[in-house]
């Protein structure tokens, strides 16, 4: 590849690693330290939470500012705020807080990809593991797309390329991280509810380029504005010519596409390895995401779309078609107006869980027809009593899920699991040959 070789190295603090956050990343970042020799204390506020296979001296419990006693360095998991009181009282006594990808980029020398975005980086990442796949190119695909960084540590080769999904909190307090590609798919308001403006989310998500050298590259969408750090600029946008057309439909999937064509093309993969690619990638798992047809009526989970943004892409990706869409979950903050004013003639929505109020407003203002089914359950079988062939039943939330489950991805398990329960499940038409690959 032509890009020059990645060469790290960094003195590591004397004493004890605290790992805040014992979900998959701060359980991964445990392990990874355990690895390098590291003493660790883990601790999270759950006192509740099966802490089984955690090779460190776990706390589980109030915070108490003498766990900080001993301790050289902090690693935070995403899931934690920087407003959080361990972090805010480790910064206090002068300790340094890193990310899990923070650790993950000072123990892997590995060349790293990452991509980022308020949507379609999960899509973005997936697809060029799979170019890199179909160019014979050793490599991992990690991250936010649910396999940890950290998890890589000593098991993958040094000269392995590392596709790196990065959401604005992983992003958080990253200090060394230096992508030899970085992409940005977008930028839209999302997670406002934690960084507070849309200035500080931006900010955040732009660090992925602050360490990059003038060898680097940054991929952008064409006409997108200065980027920080050194690298060279490369843009992209939804009418490229591509050396395939993708497999996987929508123009915000197109996009995608465009984005991992530049960002395999700078490190040197062949236009026909991305074309094979391109053209057999089915997308990523609870992403509109085909799940059945049933009665001639399709059923898609797009449990993925936790903001308005996302669930648009979602609503442009079928034209014409009457859709019945479940709305609702856990809000971010932001409006839902321009939602509402997407939705075209005939269509209904069905509203779940803490934000069917405020999206009843916006839908209330705009004309619309929904009904207020509360729990996912109810919506679903209320969208397919009402749907008709032809139709489509589409779960895309625009909400995080986290007021009725455990995550997006419990969230469109859930509504498979339901579908599959429905009258004409099992027949001929039921299963479609579009199902995803997993990727989440």
């Amino acid at each position: 590849m032509p890009l020059g070789e990645v060469g790290r190295a960094y003195a590591w603090p004397v004493g004890t690693v605290l790992v805040i956050g014992l979900a998959r990343s701060g359980r991964a970042a445990v392990s990874a330290l355990r690895a390098s020799g590291s003493d660790v204390v883990a601790f999270d506020s759950d006192s509740g939470l099966d802490s089984t296979g955690i090779d460190a001296d776990v706390r589980l419990a109030d915070w108490d500012d003498a766990l900080l006693d001993g301790v050289a360095l902090v690693v935070k998991s995403p899931g934690v705020p920087s407003t959080a009181e361990p972090v805010s009282a480790a910064r206090s006594q002068g300790i340094e807080v890193i990310s899990e990808i923070e650790l993950g980029v000072r123990l892997l020398p590995n060349p790293l990809i990452g991509v980022t975005g308020t949507n379609g980086k999960t899509t973005t990442a997936a697809l060029l593991g799979a170019i890199l796949v179909a160019a014979d190119v050793p490599a991992e695909v990690a991250g936010n797309i649910g396999r940890p960084l950290t998890s890589l540590v000593g098991a993958v080769e040094p000269d392995a390329w590392i596709v790196c999904e990065l959401s604005s909190f992983q992003l958080e307090d990253v200090v060394t991280l230096r992508p030899r590609v970085a992409v940005l798919t977008n930028l839209e308001p999302d997670h406002l509810d934690r960084h507070g403006t849309y200035d500080a989310y931006a900010s955040a998500k732009l660090r992925v380029f602050e360490c990059q050298r003038d060898d680097d590259v940054a991929v952008v969408p064409r006409g997108f504005g200065e980027v920080p750090g050194d690298a060279r600029r490369v843009e992209f946008a939804a009418d490229d010519p591509l050396p395939a057309e993708p497999r996987i439909r929508g123009a915000h999937n197109r996009e995608n596409a465009a984005a991992a064509t530049a960002a395999a093309r700078a490190i040197g993969v062949p236009d026909a390895a991305v074309a094979a690619a391109l053209e057999t990638f089915l997308g990523v798992e609870h992403r509109i995401e085909d799940v059945a047809t049933i009665a001639g009526v399709l059923y898609v989970n797009d449990s993925k779309a936790t903001n308005a943004a996302a669930a648009l892409r979602a609503l442009a990706s079928f034209p014409g078609r009457r859709k019945h869409v479940i709305l609702g979950g856990r809000g971010k903050a932001e409006s839902y107006d321009g939602l509402a004013a997407a939705f075209e003639p005939g269509d209904r929505a069905y509203l779940i869980g803490e934000a069917a109020t405020e999206i009843g407003a916006a839908l209330d203002a705009a004309g619309l027809p929904y009904t207020r089914a509360g729990a996912l359950d109810r919506a679903l079988s209320e969208a397919a009593a009402a749907a008709s062939e032809g139709d489509v039943v589409l779960l895309s939330p625009a909400c995080a899920s986290f007021d009725q489950f455990t995550s997006f991805e419990h969230r469109g398990e859930e509504f498979r699991r339901l579908v599959q329960k429905l009258p004409g499940w099992g027949l001929h038409d039921a299963r479609t040959g579009a199902s995803s690959s997993s990727g989440c």
